[in-house]
């Protein structure tokens, strides 16, 4: 697996012991791409290498026909992109960006983006950022110190969001022209003709979906990547974008929620009895309002469809309904959570109420 990180790395740590418990010290803009493998009784951790040599760059040019200048310096990023592209081919696999929330370490996150893949069927890539709990801190403390390292932790965000943009675009963009051009020739007088033919050409030959899945505080880090000067994360980037358990403010959220474009869906998914979410409500500060992730009013965001699971089976309080006993005890659930990470659109099969504009499982 690998993870995307602005979490300090410390020379000589051995495992998990590599990442610190604070951003980056080059600053928590700086991103590092590291590998993660589970050993028998441990983890084991590389980093990515900086810089390709030429050589492979010019075999990653060859092997995925990339319209590169192979004189330029090219980083192991490219390598990891090659390879995941590769893999969700070969598996016929989704990928799914994971932004984990408060007060988890990277073993945390690591287990739960496990969970994710094996539960859901896809390949997922964690960001994560120094989400501790504050360290020595406790309680309401360490709350507010995760929130000041969550916005800290926007621009990285926003950073890896714009390479997986400019990956997925090197991937594909050739073979898309390429379909561009067979649809143009097939109706050449007739534009939507021709649009809709290069639709079904793109479904069946650029199968790859990748989606994105904030979880409590990682929707406030996602919310504060909106903020930044050069934002890529409104942009045509994912096929869905699923917000869990948001711990961000219900109150004006369709002035962020609303900037954001996808290929399919915007879900928002709400438990009105999540325990976390209601603790964090009762947290200090002027920003504790009602909680996006447990609050069924004003959903008036016009682009999100709102998905309501508190009378589901199973989901009780959990904050982290969307893997444990929550979905392993219920299959229209566990079918919810896999289509959405998937990136397929799932209203279909669930019953809308349009007095409170929100969806339910049947």
């Amino acid at each position: 697996m690998y993870l995307i990180t602005n979490r300090e790395i410390i020379k000589g740590g051995r495992g998990l012991k590599k990442f610190g418990k604070k951003p980056n010290t080059e600053g928590p803009n700086e991103l590092r791409l590291m590998k993660v493998e589970r050993t028998t009784r441990s983890w084991k951790v590389s980093e990515v290498a900086d810089r390709l040599s030429k050589a492979a760059v010019r075999d990653l040019k060859r092997r995925f026909d990339l319209d590169i200048d192979e004189t330029q310096p090219w980083y192991g990023s490219l390598q990891v992109a090659c390879e995941l592209f590769e893999q969700a081919q070969t598996e016929q696999r989704s990928i799914l960006l994971f932004v984990h929330g408060y007060n988890n370490d990277v073993e945390d996150v690591l287990q739960a983006a496990r969970e994710i893949e094996s539960l859901h069927d896809v390949i997922v890539v964690p960001f994560t950022w120094p989400a501790n709990g504050g360290g020595k801190l406790s309680g309401a403390a360490a709350y507010l110190s995760d929130k000041a390292d969550a916005r800290a932790s926007a621009t990285a965000l926003n950073r890896a969001v714009g390479k997986i943009q400019f990956y997925h675009s090197l991937l594909t963009g050739k073979r898309k022209g390429e379909l561009r051009r067979r649809a143009d020739r097939k109706f050449p007088d007739n534009r939507q003709a021709a649009d809709a033919w290069f639709t079904r050409l793109l479904e069946k030959e650029c199968p790859i979906r990748i989606s994105l899945l904030c979880h409590s505080m990682g929707n406030y880090v996602f919310k504060y990547t909106l903020k930044t000067s050069d934002n890529v994360t409104s942009r045509l980037v994912f096929d869905n974008i699923c917000l869990v358990a948001a711990d961000a403010n219900n109150a004006d959220h369709r002035q962020w929620v609303g900037q954001l474009d996808v290929r399919r869906r915007v879900y928002v998914v709400i438990n009105e009895n999540d325990f976390a979410l209601r603790a964090s409500r009762r947290k200090p500060g002027q920003e504790q309002k009602a909680r996006l992730g447990h609050y069924l009013r004003r959903l008036d965001s016009p682009n999100a469809g709102y998905i309501d699971v508190t009378p589901a089976p199973g989901v009780g309080s959990e904050h982290s309904y969307f893997k444990g006993d929550a979905v392993n005890g219920n299959a229209a659930l566990h079918e919810l959570f896999r289509a959405m990470f998937q990136g397929e659109a799932v209203e279909d099969g669930l019953i809308y109420h349009a007095d409170r504009n929100f969806y339910r499982l049947p």
